[in-house]
């Protein structure tokens, strides 16, 4: 057991174990990273709230996955940035809370959308004679309050289990932001129960979600395979290509952040290993729906020389 001391107040982000020089060179990657994230999401978000002919369930889904992981990448990346400038990487305790309850939650949000995006898809496909009545307007309102709910019930049950510990002793956590794992050890009392609980409860969340998801890719491939022509396989194959693309990113790098053995952790390998999980999946993920879907590049086009003719009127 630790030794009791005063409880703590704030805590110390260990952030990357590098030298001053390779920081400013991680400062200007990840805010550019950082600001063609949040540009893409914005691109989708502002795409398809003004072209109407995007006003479907698959698209509607699409809108709030990228205002979910613009908000994500909120939560991490502007303190990293501001901590590979300064000396002092110090974080409130109140602070590392929020972070981690908003970074939890809106994960979460993420895996339970993806996973009624794929619900979308096999329905789309599966049921299409059916679909118009199976996904309205009262379902998907329904489906997204689901995700939004779920996602933050499991991070209100993983918060509580963690910050219910006292915290009285060493203050460095030895990450770039206030990840679970590495906060439950810095309790003052013996913490094993508490990692293995937190850990199941993430480990129950990705793993029910994903394995979900790979269910309804099973019935959408046997629906596929039944088609008699092979314009009818690249249609459907065309709308599921992004979808599954993104799914298999975001499960792979946040199974080598959750399953990895515990013995592994250190601060570089902790770091290095949540960076594709915290920062590139949400910088690839708008990337590969807008590159890989016609419908989003059409309207992208559309709203460009939309906007270059009305610069044009304007000035004459």
């Amino acid at each position: 057991m630790k030794k009791n001391q005063t409880s703590v107040t704030d805590f110390i982000l260990a952030g990357f174990s590098v030298s001053p020089a390779l920081q400013s060179f991680l400062f200007v990657l990840f805010l550019l990273m950082y600001i063609i994230t949040v540009i893409g999401n914005l691109l989708i978000i502002v795409v398809i709230r003004t072209d109407r002919t995007l006003h479907v369930p698959m698209y509607l889904f699409l809108f709030v996955l990228s205002f979910s992981e613009s908000c994500y990448s909120l939560v991490i990346i502007p303190k990293m940035l501001v901590d590979l400038l300064t000396k002092s990487k110090t974080i409130s305790f109140a602070g590392c809370v929020a972070q981690m309850f908003f970074f939890l939650g809106l994960g979460g949000t993420n895996c339970f959308i993806l996973t009624i995006m794929g619900f979308d898809r096999y329905l789309a496909i599966c049921k299409p004679l059916h679909y118009p009545v199976l996904m309205n307007n009262r379902v998907i309102l329904w489906l997204v309050a689901f995700s939004w709910m779920a996602g933050f019930l499991i991070s209100v049950a993983e918060i509580t289990l963690i910050f219910r510990l006292p915290y009285c002793g060493s203050k460095t956590i030895n990450h770039f932001f206030c990840h679970m794992r590495t906060v439950v050890r810095l309790a003052c009392t013996d913490e094993s129960n508490t990692e293995v609980v937190v850990s199941a409860v993430s480990i129950f969340g990705l793993s029910s979600s994903f394995l979900f998801i790979i269910l309804t890719y099973v019935f959408i491939l046997s629906t596929i395979f039944q088609m008699p022509s092979t314009d009818g396989w690249q249609r459907a194959f065309s709308t599921c290509a992004s979808h599954l693309i993104v799914v298999i990113m975001h499960y792979g790098f946040a199974a080598i952040v959750y399953l990895r053995p515990s013995a592994s952790d250190t601060l570089d390998n902790d770091t290095l290993i949540s960076i594709p999980y915290t920062i590139i999946t949400p910088l690839l993920s708008p990337i590969i729906f807008t590159l890989r879907n016609k419908d989003i590049k059409i309207a992208v086009r559309k709203a460009i020389s939309k906007n270059t003719c009305s610069s044009i009127m304007w000035k004459r």
